[in-house]
């Protein structure tokens, strides 16, 4: 039995870890290799294309399940980026110009160094249009990775490559919106923006509840995916409408809650038996409501939202997207996809984020966070380079022409080698170079 529950509690432990998310993301992606190179392959292909939907008179109302996953699903992910962005302009690390200054200028420089490459080897092709795949860096995986390294890693150096991919998803949902979206519907695009003037209008009246920001966000979903611009744009627009404020500050919910707890106790004293009075449960209703008051709504929806794309959403995305059956439709020579995405990745990403940095440093534009290398901001460039989730999503987005089935495979696999790569180089980097100062 105690061999059983320790066994439990380390499953339990794990699961909560900082790694876990990324580990399960990367099982996810492998899974969906096996999958379709094995015998079920036929059948994952066509899981992915079957309508799901319902039939009003004959017309048809809905989408493939890809088109679920990817737009549907994936917009709750884009919610909890755009959240977090939010919150760490505000509050976090990318608050106030010279805090913000070194990761932004770092991630431009992490998205500037791989597009060039990609784009400089795929010029002229009908490939080009991929210069935005290599420009991702993956949260979850780098986090994992990360975590895996435990105390090699200084805090500042995770604090720079999380704010650092932070700012690079606030910079791959600007390129999704710009560079990736098909002809504007310019009507649709009205009733977006009237949708978002509601939202902000709710926002400046105080409106504290999350409901009636949900139910706009559905609309605004809808508006957006109809006007031509990637419909999880919606959801970043959504979170950056969320309130910070709110309903109570501290010190009322202090006093609230001590009338509450002053009541609660009062109808303790005449209490004959085990089960609670009608007034204490009253009291426990009130106290509640005021939890819910006292607390940032910004942050209570990322706590809500943040497990469930972490633990569900980016595992369907990545089981659904990176399955990629090998054979002879692997055409690695199609144009320069392959070396675009893996030196892009691999090369690019810790070259611009080195570079911009260095020359941020030495302009006076920013300054890197104390005790931070030259050699760790190198590291953490190198690891940057793992762009999962985000390259695969740019690379659905990506190719067209008659070469796009073939051409978004061979992008995937291409993802999937230079984000392995990647990590395991970022990885020996900091396994070594803790060696070589341990030494010294």
């Amino acid at each position: 039995m105690k061999m059983e529950n320790q066994f439990v509690l380390a499953i339990k432990k794990f699961a909560k870890s900082e790694s876990f998310a990324g580990i399960l993301l990367l099982c996810c992606a492998l899974l969906a290799m096996i999958v379709a190179n094995s015998p079920l392959a036929e059948g994952y292909a066509q899981l992915w294309k079957s309508k799901i939907g319902f039939d009003i008179n004959g017309t048809f109302i809905g989408m493939s399940l890809e088109h679920w996953i990817n737009d549907v699903l994936m917009a709750f992910f884009f919610l909890v980026v755009g959240l977090e962005i939010k919150r760490e302009v505000l509050f976090g690390e990318l608050a106030g110009f010279k805090r913000a200054a070194l990761p932004v200028i770092a991630a431009l420089g992490g998205m500037v160094g791989p597009g060039i490459i990609y784009y400089t080897l795929n010029m002229g092709t009908n490939s080009a249009d991929g210069f935005g795949i290599p420009m991702a860096t993956d949260i979850a995986f780098a986090l994992g990775v990360l975590a895996t390294l435990g105390k090699r890693v200084s805090i500042s150096v995770k604090v720079f490559l999380v704010s650092l991919a932070v700012a690079d998803d606030l910079g791959a949902i600007i390129i999704i919106a710009v560079a990736y979206s098909q002809g504007l519907s310019f009507g649709w695009l009205a009733v977006a923006a009237g949708i978002v003037c509601v939202l902000i209008l709710l926002n400046k009246m105080g409106v504290k509840r999350l409901a009636p920001y949900m139910i706009l966000g559905v609309f605004l979903w809808i508006a957006v995916h109809n006007c031509g611009i990637h419909a999880t744009i919606a959801a970043v627009v959504l979170a950056f409408t969320i309130p910070v404020t709110p309903k109570i500050d501290t010190m009322s919910f202090m006093e609230k809650a001590k009338l509450v707890i002053g009541h609660f106790q009062e109808a303790d004293k005449n209490k004959e038996n085990i089960l609670l009075q009608n007034e204490q449960l009253e009291a426990l209703h009130h106290f509640a409501k005021h939890k819910n008051d006292v607390q940032n709504p910004l942050v209570r929806l990322e706590h809500a939202l943040a497990p469930y794309s972490s633990f569900l959403i980016m595992p369907i995305f990545a089981f659904a997207n990176a399955g990629v059956t090998i054979g002879d439709n692997i055409n690695f020579s199609i144009d320069h996809i392959f070396l675009g995405i893996l030196c892009g990745l691999v090369i690019g990403k810790p070259l611009g984020i080195f570079t911009f940095t260095f020359l941020a440093e030495k302009f006076g534009i920013a300054a890197r966070p104390k005790g931070m290398t030259w050699t760790e901001v190198f590291g953490a460039g190198a690891l940057g380079g793992i762009g999962f989730t985000m390259s695969i999503f740019v690379t659905n987005l990506a190719f067209k022409g008659e070469d796009a089935v073939m051409a978004t495979d061979v992008a995937k696999i291409s993802i999937l080698i230079a984000s392995l790569t990647a990590g395991i180089l970022g990885s020996l980097f900091f396994i070594l170079r803790d060696k070589a100062t341990h030494h010294h």
